[in-house]
């Protein structure tokens, strides 16, 4: 499975598209644990599919996919990665099971900025060890 990651913070909705069709993705994969409250109006999970992130990936031919599952429950405290990296290597096969019926190339979406700040890392990680190619965009 070839697999990218993306987080849409300081990104308008225009490049975040270009940047996923520059790598030909299929699908986004939303990994945040609350898409509904999005920072940025754009990319809140919409009641309604025509609005919201899956409207802005419908339009351009980009499936949407939400897996709360893969969120990241510990964010609000300090030792965040210890206790999201003791999560998935403990129920990482169960968290990403979903992933295997999703169309690839995917993209993992989160709303920070550097992946080395958000747990899509500690996930790419964790695919890369059992054989997935991941790779971080930047736009």
């Amino acid at each position: 499975m070839r697999i990218f990651t993306i987080g849409y913070g300081g990104l308008e909705p225009s490049a975040l598209v270009r940047v996923l069709k520059e790598r030909s993705v299929e699908s986004v994969v939303d990994i945040r644990i609350w898409p509904i409250r999005a920072s940025m109006g754009s990319y809140v999970m919409s009641k309604a599919v025509e609005k919201g992130v899956q409207g802005l990936l419908a339009r351009s031919g980009i499936a949407y996919f939400s897996f709360l599952e893969l969120g990241n429950p510990f964010r609000e405290l300090l030792d965040w990665k210890d206790r999201y990296r003791r999560l998935v290597n403990s129920a990482g096969d169960l968290l990403v099971e979903r992933l295997k019926d999703i169309p690839d190339p995917l993209c993992l979406l989160c709303a920070e900025k550097r992946p080395e700040e958000c747990h899509r890392s500690i996930l790419a990680e964790f695919l890369s060890q059992r054989g997935h190619e991941v790779q971080h965009l930047i736009a």
